[in-house]
């Protein structure tokens, strides 16, 4: 059993049925999340990810189990979880006849930021116009102002939900940046997303729900080793095809020309490095680690594509 004491946030068994539902959108889910800890909790639609979120702010009342946020039950204390925690809401949802500068002083009434320069230095970074009425923002702009909200006041504990959703790639990277410093000031983050880069940049550890049960857990680190890994090679002489075709997890090999081939390699790399030696090796590229087979093996259900 999870000890609530232990961590910043702890779930246990938790369950949700909706009225005249016959299934649980949401079945005994346990995990926690550490301080200083980004966990990334992934699914396709539908499997429960916002259920998850709902109910630990006591938005939805859950129908079993239990979870507790810095020590707090989130049902029978659920006051004192929300004045701990920094919420981004997956629907964007705002006062939209507001100004962003009106919406973040009234939110700031009720969560007074660490300080006016930082949320000075949230604005400027993340270049959010807070003069135009909400309504009149682009789903974008608007979610500048949202994440703002969310961070200016430091929370230990942030619960994000698709935080990055509108944001253009520059954005993206700004949000990301901030997540970096947040779980270094020593912040637990749960965040669900979708989008499987920004969580394979920025989580310690991921969770994968399907059908409202948290299928596998995993640490980046580990998912990591079992990436297929891209080799773009050139030889000086004709490209030793067999030979490399015949090394320990080598997956596939692709001749581009004579001389240049492409490699996906699973596991060790030292077979590969102990081959390469033997030959003139003018150029070798590494393409970035993807683990989007990985994660969607697991989202993947017997004999059909969830996604």
């Amino acid at each position: 059993m999870i000890n609530v004491m232990d961590h910043a946030i702890a779930i246990s068994k938790l369950s949700k049925k909706y009225r005249r539902s016959g299934t649980f959108a949401l079945h005994n889910l346990s995990l926690y999340v550490d301080a200083g800890e980004v966990y990334g909790f992934l699914g396709p639609n539908g499997a429960g990810k916002s259920t998850t979120i709902r109910t630990l702010l006591n938005f939805l009342q859950p129908t079993n189990g239990s979870a507790s946020i810095l020590g707090h039950d989130i049902v029978k204390d659920a006051v004192a979880v929300r004045q701990e925690i920094g919420y981004l809401s997956g629907d964007g949802a705002v006062y939209l006849k507001m100004t962003g500068q009106q919406y973040l002083d009234y939110l700031g009434e009720l969560q007074p930021p660490a300080s006016k320069a930082y949320k000075q230095e949230l604005t400027k970074r993340l270049q959010a116009n807070l003069k135009k009425p909400l309504g009149e923002l682009s789903r974008g702009n608007r979610q500048k102002i949202s994440i703002i909200q969310a961070f200016m006041h430091q929370p230990r504990v942030m619960i994000l939900d698709e935080p990055s959703s509108g944001l253009d790639p520059l954005m993206q990277e700004v949000f990301y940046e901030l997540i970096t410093e947040a779980k270094d000031r020593g912040a637990a983050i749960f965040m669900s997303s979708h989008i499987l880069g920004e969580v394979q940049k920025v989580c310690n550890r991921v969770g994968i729900i399907r059908d409202g049960k948290l299928i596998i857990e995993r640490n980046i680190a580990d998912m990591a080793q079992e990436a297929t890994q891209t080799f773009d090679i050139t030889f000086k002489e004709a490209a030793p095809v067999t030979m490399l075709k015949q090394l320990s997890g080598v997956q596939k090999v692709t001749q581009n020309d004579v001389h240049s081939v492409t490699l996906h390699v699973h596991g060790e790399l030292s077979p590969l490095f102990a081959l390469l030696a033997k030959h003139t090796v003018t150029k070798v590229d590494t393409r970035a680690l993807d683990l989007e087979e990985v994660f969607m093996h697991y989202y993947q259900a017997e004999g059909k594509q969830d996604v």
